[in-house]
């Protein structure tokens, strides 16, 4: 019962997965929400959030908008028509914001990468950002930065 109450104080609600590399390696432009097609199998493996972003990407082909090395973990009480974990998913956006992403992506240098999986209002949404690489300057200055601004809040409770 307590397990019951639970889901319906969350409402289905909640980050299955993140991608925190993303954020370290690239340097997010745009971000914007997708849904995401799932067999039933995938769909539980996604509630009990045995979900990987470490490697994903998104493509456009033909139009649509593919996921690519989203693994979500094989379901524990499937049974042979259990899911492929690391299939390519279509993810669903409309027309328009798919023309709009393909024309972002052209630019040289942006990448469409998976930043986080959700749940929202009992599906499961994805969080896709427009991404440019970072340098290797760049990610010095970021955790250069970072660090300063850990000395800076250290420095402040010290004072207190």
């Amino acid at each position: 019962m307590a397990k019951k109450e639970q889901q319906q104080n969350d409402g289905g609600n909640g980050v299955i997965a993140q991608n925190r590399k993303a954020r370290h390696d690239y340097e997010i432009l745009e971000s914007m929400e997708a849904g995401i097609e799932l067999r039933g199998t995938e769909a539980k493996s996604c509630r009990l959030h045995s979900v990987q972003l470490q490697d994903a990407f998104a493509r456009i082909e033909n139009g649509e908008l593919f996921a690519f090395g989203i693994h979500i973990s094989p379901y524990a009480f499937g049974n042979r028509y259990n899911h492929e974990p690391a299939r390519r998913r279509k993810l669903l956006m409309h027309k328009r914001e798919i023309l709009r992403l393909f024309s972002r992506v052209r630019e040289k240098g942006c990448a469409l990468i998976p930043l986080k999986m959700y749940m929202k209002n009992g599906r499961v949404k994805v969080e896709l950002g427009v991404a440019r690489g970072k340098t290797y300057e760049d990610k010095r200055e970021t955790l250069k930065k970072r660090q300063d601004d850990l000395e800076a809040r250290r420095n402040l409770g010290a004072k207190r």
